[in-house]
C-alpha cells in the first residue's frame, strides 16, 4: 500500500509541475496588465518576458516527465490567450494608442486573432513534433508588442532614423499585421536544431547562443528588433517561395507530366508533343479486345477440346 501510495504521489507531482509553469505564465500575464494600467510599462514588458520563459518550460517539463495531457494543452492555450493576446494588446493601448475613442478596436482585433490562432493550433498541430508553425506563434507576436516600449527607450531608437518614423500612426497597423500573420498560413520556423555535426546544427547553435547573449546583456535593445526580424524573415521567405513556384518555366515543368498522362479520344495534328502515343495505342488495343466477341478470340478457336480424362 505504501509503495502504491508513493507512486501515486509521484505521478501527481509530475502532473502538477508542468501545469504550475502554465499558471506562472498566467500570473505574469495578469501582473503585466496591472502594471500597464498603472503606467509601469518597463515592469509590464519584463513580466511578459517572464511569462514567455514559463511558457517555454511547461511543455519541456511535460515531455521530460511524460506527463503531457489534453488538459494541460487546453490550459496552456487559454493562458496564452491572456498572456500573449490580451496583456500585450492592453500594454500597447495604455502606452501608445489611447489617443482617440476607437483605438481600442485594435486591441479587440489582435486578441481575436490570437484566440483563433491558438484554437487552430490545438486542432492542427498540438501534440505533434514540429519543425515549423503554421502562422506566427502567439508568444512571438505578443512579445513583439510588449517589448516595443523597452526598445523605444533606448539610444538605438532615439538617436537613429528609427526614432524618426511615425510610430504613433504605424503601431495600430503593426498590431493588425501581427494579428493577421497569426491566423495566416505563413510557415514560421520552430526552435532551431542545436548540434555540431551539420551546418544546420552549427547555425542553430550560433543562433541560440546569440539569443542568450542578447537576452542577458542587451534585453531592451535585443527583443523587439529580433522578434520583428523573425516576423519579417518568415513572411519574406514565404513570399519568395511563392514567387519561385509561380515562375513560367517551373509551371510548365510541373504541368508537362500531367499532360503526358492524359489520353484524348482522338489524335489531332500537332498534339504529338503532349500525348503519350504508346500509352494511347495500348489503351485502344485494350478497348478492341474487350469489344471482340468471345467466339472470335484466337484463344477460343485454336484451343483443343478438353479430353475430360482428369
Amino acid at each position: 500500500m505504501a509503495a502504491h501510495g508513493t507512486s501515486g504521489d509521484a505521478r501527481g507531482a509530475r502532473l502538477v509541475l508542468p501545469n504550475g509553469f502554465t499558471l506562472a505564465n498566467l500570473f505574469f500575464g495578469i501582473f503585466a496588465i496591472v502594471s500597464a494600467s498603472r503606467g509601469e510599462f518597463n515592469e509590464a514588458a519584463r513580466y511578459t518576458v517572464f511569462g514567455a520563459i514559463a511558457d517555454s518550460l511547461d511543455g519541456r517539463v511535460a515531455r521530460a516527465t511524460r506527463s503531457g495531457s489534453r488538459f494541460g494543452s487546453e490550459l496552456d492555450s487559454l493562458v496564452d490567450a491572456i498572456s500573449f493576446g490580451l496583456a500585450p494588446a492592453l500594454m500597447m493601448y495604455f502606452s501608445q494608442l489611447n489617443q482617440t475613442r476607437w483605438d481600442w478596436i485594435f486591441v479587440f482585433l489582435f486578441c481575436a486573432c490570437a484566440v483563433i490562432r491558438l484554437a487552430r493550433f490545438n486542432v492542427e498541430q498540438a501534440g505533434r513534433a514540429k519543425t515549423h508553425f503554421t502562422g506566427l506563434p502567439s508568444p512571438a507576436a505578443g512579445m513583439a508588442l510588449a517589448t516595443y516600449y523597452w526598445f523605444s527607450q533606448t539610444r538605438l531608437f532615439n538617436n537613429t532614423v528609427i526614432g524618426d518614423l511615425p510610430w504613433h500612426q504605424m503601431l495600430p497597423w503593426v498590431m493588425l499585421g501581427l494579428g493577421m500573420l497569426m491566423i495566416s498560413n505563413v510557415p514560421y520556423a520552430a526552435v532551431p536544431t542545436v548540434g555540431y555535426r551539420s551546418i544546420k546544427g552549427i547555425l542553430g547553435s550560433l543562433l541560440v547562443i546569440g539569443t542568450v547573449i542578447g537576452v542577458l546583456f542587451l534585453p531592451k535593445q535585443f527583443f523587439f528588433p529580433a522578434l520583428m526580424g523573425y516576423v519579417l524573415f518568415g513572411l519574406g521567405k514565404a513570399v519568395l517561395l511563392g514567387l519561385v513556384e509561380r515562375l513560367p518555366g517551373r509551371e510548365d515543368d510541373e504541368e508537362r507530366p500531367l499532360r503526358s498522362r492524359r489520353a484524348p479520344t482522338a489524335l489531332a495534328p500537332g498534339d504529338s508533343n503532349t500525348i503519350d502515343l504508346a500509352a494511347h495505342a495500348h489503351a485502344m488495343r485494350g478497348r478492341r479486345r474487350r469489344r471482340r466477341p468471345r467466339g472470335d478470340r484466337p484463344s477460343d478457336i485454336e484451343r483443343p477440346p478438353e479430353s475430360g480424362t482428369r
